[in-house]
């Protein structure tokens, strides 16, 4: 990842970068002249903040505390950096109190944009969950067959109002307008530097 992001910055290309983990950090002073030139936008996911649920559900990821510690320390270096919530698990993580206390902390951590993603049970991850449902939240496993029956993804009702009840924290919060992952652009202070040229859309013929 060094490599690549090197020459990102050497070439002044705009990018962005989405991340669950944490070695992210391990390129901060690349990333920071990366954006003294160029657009770089960075997203965090932190679906939940229930340590409990991460334990079991996502175990080998770095804890939902230290994400927002990435968002902090990019915060703290003036690289915008937004959070994807996602997943946004049904019955286990969409209580009202829990969707506040994610939105919360992200808030509080410097986010510049959370966007919420509902849990999307494509084949494979699937039959995963459903097997971890069974061991460990067996009493849901009706209302997940039900929820999920037409398909890998949730209702659209229940999107649109997971979406919202968000957006509304995001709100209260004071996070936002930003979209998801929209770059920020940082300028180092010093002389002006001539204007970098455009960047060039390649279109696939």
């Amino acid at each position: 990842m060094p490599g690549i992001l090197a020459a990102l910055r050497d070439h002044a290309n705009p990018f962005s970068i989405l991340t669950r983990g944490t070695l992210i950090l391990r390129d901060l002073p690349l990333l920071r002249q990366a954006a003294e030139v160029a657009d770089v936008g960075i997203s965090v996911s932190v679906g939940f903040t229930d340590e409990t649920l991460w334990r079991t559900l996502e175990p080998g990821t770095p804890a939902p505390e230290r994400r927002l510690d990435v968002v902090r320390t990019l915060a703290g270096q003036d690289i915008g950096c937004g959070v994807l919530m996602a997943p946004v698990v049904p019955f286990l993580s969409d209580r009202p109190d829990q969707l506040r206390a994610t939105v919360r902390a992200v808030a509080a951590a410097g986010a510049t944009s959370v966007t919420p993603l509902v849990l999307h049970l494509r084949p494979g991850a699937r039959e995963w969950f459903m097997s971890w449902l069974v061991r460990h939240h067996p009493h849901l496993t009706g209302r997940y067959e039900r929820l999920y029956a037409d398909g890998a993804y949730a209702p659209t009702w229940y999107q649109r109002r997971i979406t919202r009840q968000v957006h509304e924290l995001a709100e209260e919060h004071g996070i936002g307008p930003t979209r998801p992952g929209m770059p920020r652009r940082v300028r180092a202070p010093g002389p002006a530097e001539p204007q970098a040229p455009e960047p060039t859309q390649l279109t696939l013929l």
